[in-house]
């Protein structure tokens, strides 16, 4: 068995028992495209899934608009209260943090074995949803960028 199984089923084993399922899920889909020899789709699932798990995940933030429980007036509330303006501004940063992380992410295989490492911890010790390596790629170009302008 190639490490690369080793490694995907130990992710799989932690997601179990840490009850976390989003990456059982993930980590038995990965082995099954795997052992199914559907390599391309494995590549492309590489290429474009963190696009499409961007798309997917917009689009649920957006139904509550389209259901109605959030008006007009919510909006523009959002605008009028200290932790409206505090959201908005961390919002956009965070989009922003996201958006340089993805290729620094892409161009730096260590950048991106180390988040997926810490990443995994996080989940598994400290019971959180891996939704940050790309944002988290971003703080990385930042605080990198800053480092080298200092140094």
């Amino acid at each position: 068995m190639g490490q690369e199984y080793i490694i995907m089923l130990a992710i799989l084993i932690c997601g179990v028992v840490g009850h976390n399922m989003s990456v059982a899920y993930a980590a038995g889909a990965v082995i099954l495209l795997k052992v199914l020899g559907l390599n391309q789709v494995i590549d492309v699932l590489g290429d474009k899934g963190i696009t499409w798990g961007i798309i997917l995940l917009t689009a649920a933030i957006f139904v509550p608009i389209a259901t109605g429980k959030i008006t007009w007036a919510d909006i523009l509330h959002c605008f009028q209260s200290p932790v409206g303006i505090v959201s908005l501004i961390v919002g956009a940063g965070v989009a922003i943090f996201g958006y340089l992380g993805v290729d620094y992410m892409k161009a730096s295989p260590e950048v991106a074995t180390a988040l997926i490492i810490g990443t995994m911890i996080g989940v598994f010790f400290f019971r959180g949803i891996p939704v940050g390596p790309l944002i988290a790629s971003g703080v990385v170009y930042v605080v990198m960028t800053i480092w080298q302008k200092l140094s």
